[in-house]
């Protein structure tokens, strides 16, 4: 039997369908359920929260795992990257309330974020010594507050965005979802994961 890592919410619904209309069979599962299996009981789906499904699959809790590229980017796992699924589309940016926090050359940027190692990486390509302000809720008040120039979060609409007064200044990256693979799984469950694959192509 494959184990796959499935992520909370949206995306778990996307991933739901992608499995449907692929012909295997699952029924929706209850709130409350942290685990479900397909009807032919070829699969068993474990239900965790999206940051995590990169860890379930590369400690071999999980074979496989559907997980943002955004989160692939930021913990860089060492798992296998197997099939762009095109699901969950967003962009990582950075936003604020003006463009200043990408001409500041000789001094700091406050830059506050979850996305910590991304943030960091952006920055120092672009020559910009940045002081990351880890936040893990509500970023957009950082620049209306003060306490940082800038954000770098996860947008889909950027309605919410607009909604506090800040823009997109640029882009990071596109991300969509990724079907991953623990390495030692890859090889001694080939066959498996190989029929997954075809199924859901």
């Amino acid at each position: 039997m494959i184990t796959i890592a499935l992520p909370k919410g949206r995306l778990m619904e996307e991933s739901i369908e992608i499995l449907k209309n692929s012909g295997i069979e699952v029924e929706t599962p209850t709130s409350r359920r942290l685990f479900f299996f397909d009807k032919g009981n070829r699969y068993r789906f474990l239900i965790v929260r999206a940051q995590d499904v990169a860890t379930y699959v590369e400690h071999n809790a999980a074979d496989l795992g559907i997980v943002g590229k955004d989160v692939l980017n930021e913990s860089k796992p060492d798992v296998f990257e197997l099939l762009d699924l095109g699901i969950g589309y967003c962009r990582m940016v950075v936003a604020g309330r003006d463009n200043e926090c990408l001409h500041k050359k000789n001094s700091s940027v406050r830059v506050a974020t979850k996305f910590v190692n991304i943030a960091k990486e952006h920055f120092l390509k672009k020559g910009i010594n940045a002081e990351i302000i880890k936040l893990y809720g509500s970023i957009e008040l950082a620049p209306i507050l003060g306490i940082a120039d800038c954000i770098v979060d996860i947008v889909s609409t950027g309605k919410t965005l607009k909604e506090n007064g800040l823009s997109i200044i640029e882009e990071i990256f596109e991300s969509t979802a990724i079907l991953v693979s623990n390495r030692i799984s890859y090889y001694t469950k080939n066959p498996k994961i190989r029929e997954f694959l075809e199924h859901i192509r």
